[in-house]
C-alpha cells in the first residue's frame, strides 16, 4: 500500500511541474503575441499602450514564479529555450536569485551566470549559507566569492573557508554548519526551552547533538525522545550513543552507502579530535547520488560534462566530438576487417547478413558486463577480487554461448541448409561472448588502474572491442572452414 501512496504522490509531482510549465509558456507566448500585434498597430501614443500591454503580461508572469518554489522554478528554466529562459529568470525576484541557482543543473547554471554582472552575482550569493555558497562557489568569479566572504561574519567565512578547502565528492564538501548542540548535564525542560527561542529548527533536525565543552562528540539526543521524556530528566540519561560518525575527509560515496543501510536523516561530522564540525542531512545525500548517476550515465555515453538542451551547437560540438572521434576510427577498423575478407564475403553472401548479428549480441552482452562492474566499483563491493569477477564472467558467457550459439546455429542451418555454416555461426557466438566478457572487466579495471572514471566512455569502447573482434572472429572461421 505504502508504495502505491508514493507512486500516486510521484505522479501528482509530475504533473504539477508539467502545468507550471505550461502555464510559464502559455503567459510568455501570449506576451509575444500581444507585443507583435500590438507593435504592427498604428495609434496615437503607441509606446505608453505598447509599454503597459509589456508590464500587464510581465507582472501576470511574475506573479506565477512567485507561488512556486525555487526547485520547480529551476525545472522550468531547464525546460525553456535560453531566450525565454532569460525573460523569467529576469522575473524572478531577486532575493530568490541564490536558491534556484543552486537548483538549477550546472549547464543551465552556467547560462544564467553568464548574463549576470557582478553586483547581481553578489546579490545573490550573499542570500545563501556558507555551505550553499560553497556549492555554488567553482561557477562564480572568483572576486564575486572574495567579496562576499568579505561581508560574511567571521565564524560564516570561517565555515566558507573550510567547506572550500575540502575535495569535491567528500563528505566535507557535502555537510552543513548548522547544528544544534547541547550540553548532557543539563535538564531536558531546559533543552526544550532553548528549542523554542528559535524561529524554526534547521531542516532535517531529528537529532540534537550532545558535546562536552571542548566540543567533542559525545552522543545525540533523538527528537523522538525529547518530545515524550519527562521533563525533569538529564539528557545523558537519554542521549544515544552515535553508531554513525563521518569525517570531511571520507568519501562521499562511502556516507551515502552508510545512510542507506541505516536509514539515516542526519549524521554527525567530526574532525580528527573528534570535536563536532557539522553534519550530513539525507537532502544533501540523495542530491549527490541524483548528480552521480546522471554524470554516470551521460560518461556511458560519452558525454565529459552535462549539457544543457538548448545550448548553443558549438558548445554542443565541443563537449560530444571527442568520443565521436573515437567511435568513427573504431568502426573505420572494423570496416577494415570486413574489407580484409572481401573475398570471402563475395564466394559466401551469407556471411554479410550473419556477421552484424554475431556483433550485436556480443555488444549487448559486453556492456552488461560493463554496467555491472562499473556498479560495483561505485558501491565499493571490489576489493582486489578481479580474477574471481573475470572467472564468474568468463562462465556466464560460456553458459550464454553454448546456450545461444547453439540455437542461433540451428536457425542459421534451417535458414540455408548448411551445417558447416551452422557451425561456424555458433562458435563465433561462443567466442564473440567470451571477448565481451573479458573486455568488459579489463576497460573498467585498467581506467581504474589509470586513475580515470570507469565509467566514461565505457559503452564505446565495448562496443568496438566486440563489433571489431565479432567481425574478425566470425569471419575467419568462416574463411577457414567454408571458403
Amino acid at each position: 500500500m505504502g508504495w502505491v501512496m508514493s507512486d500516486l504522490q510521484t505522479r501528482r509531482e509530475v504533473e504539477d511541474l508539467e502545468r507550471n510549465l505550461h502555464e510559464v509558456q502559455v503567459l510568455l507566448e501570449r506576451h509575444k503575441l500581444v507585443e507583435h500585434v500590438v507593435g504592427q498597430q498604428e495609434m496615437a501614443r503607441h509606446d505608453l499602450v505598447e509599454q503597459l500591454v509589456h508590464r500587464q503580461h510581465l507582472a501576470e508572469l511574475r506573479g506565477r514564479l512567485d507561488k512556486l518554489h525555487a526547485a520547480d522554478i529551476a525545472y522550468i528554466l531547464e525546460a525553456l529555450p535560453l531566450a525565454d529562459r532569460l525573460v523569467v529568470w529576469e522575473l524572478v525576484k531577486a532575493d530568490r536569485d541564490g536558491e534556484i541557482l543552486l537548483e538549477v543543473s550546472d549547464a543551465v547554471r552556467d547560462s544564467l551566470i553568464a548574463n549576470m554582472d557582478s553586483d547581481e552575482l553578489v546579490a545573490a550569493a550573499g542570500t545563501l549559507e556558507a555551505d550553499e555558497l560553497a556549492d555554488l562557489a567553482p561557477d562564480l568569479p572568483d572576486e564575486v566569492i572574495h567579496e562576499v566572504a568579505q561581508s560574511l561574519p567571521m565564524e560564516e567565512r570561517e565555515q566558507l573557508r573550510a567547506a572550500l578547502s575540502y575535495k569535491e565528492d567528500t563528505v566535507g564538501a557535502l555537510m552543513d554548519f548548522e547544528i544544534i548542540t547541547v550540553r548532557e548535564d543539563v535538564a531536558l525542560e531546559v533543552v526544550t526551552r532553548y528549542l523554542r527561542r528559535m524561529d524554526e529548527l534547521p531542516d532535517h533536525t531529528d537529532q540534537l547533538f550532545v558535546v562536552d565543552r571542548g566540543r567533542k562528540l559525545r552522543g545525540t539526543l533523538p527528537i523522538t525522545r525529547l518530545v515524550v521524556s519527562d521533563l525533569e530528566l538529564e539528557v545523558r540519561q537519554l542521549m544515544a550513543p552515535e553508531q554513525v560518525t563521518l569525517h570531511p575527509e571520507d568519501r562521499a560515496e562511502d556516507a551515502a552507502r552508510a545512510f542507506e543501510r541505516y536509514d539515516l536523516v542526519s549524521a554527525p561530522v567530526v574532525d580528527a579530535l573528534g570535536r563536532l564540525v557539522g553534519r550530513l542531512t539525507v537532502d544533501a545525500v540523495v542530491d549527490y547520488i541524483r548528480e552521480r548517476s546522471e554524470e554516470t550515465q551521460l560518461a556511458e555515453a560519452g558525454l565529459a560534462e552535462e549539457e544543457d538542451i538548448f545550448a548553443p551547437v558549438l558548445d554542443s560540438f565541443k563537449n560530444r566530438w571527442s568520443w565521436l572521434l573515437l567511435n568513427l576510427l573504431t568502426a573505420f577498423v572494423a570496416s577494415r576487417v570486413i574489407d580484409a575478407f572481401e573475398d570471402s564475403i563475395a564466394q559466401l553472401v551469407a556471411l554479410a547478413a550473419l556477421m552484424p548479428i554475431v556483433a550485436g549480441i556480443g555488444g549487448n552482452s559486453g556492456n552488461q558486463t560493463v554496467t555491472m562492474i562499473v556498479r560495483a566499483m561505485a558501491l565499493g563491493q571490489i576489493h582486489g577480487g578481479w580474477r574471481t569477477l573475470l572467472r564468474k564472467e568468463l562462465s556466464v558467457a560460456l553458459l550464454n554461448g553454448v546456450v545461444w550459439g547453439t540455437l542461433l546455429g540451428a536457425v542459421t542451418y534451417w535458414l540455408y541448409r548448411n551445417p558447416a555454416l551452422g557451425g561456424v555461426m555458433a562458435l563465433a557466438m561462443l567466442l564473440n561472448l567470451v571477448l565481451a566478457a573479458v573486455m568488459g572487466v579489463a576497460i573498467p579495471w585498467v581506467r581504474a588502474r589509470l586513475g580515470r572514471d570507469p565509467a566514461i566512455g565505457s559503452s564505446v569502447l565495448i562496443t568496438a572491442c566486440t563489433d571489431s573482434g565479432g567481425f574478425f572472429i566470425f569471419l575467419g572461421l568462416a574463411t577457414l572452414f567454408l571458403v
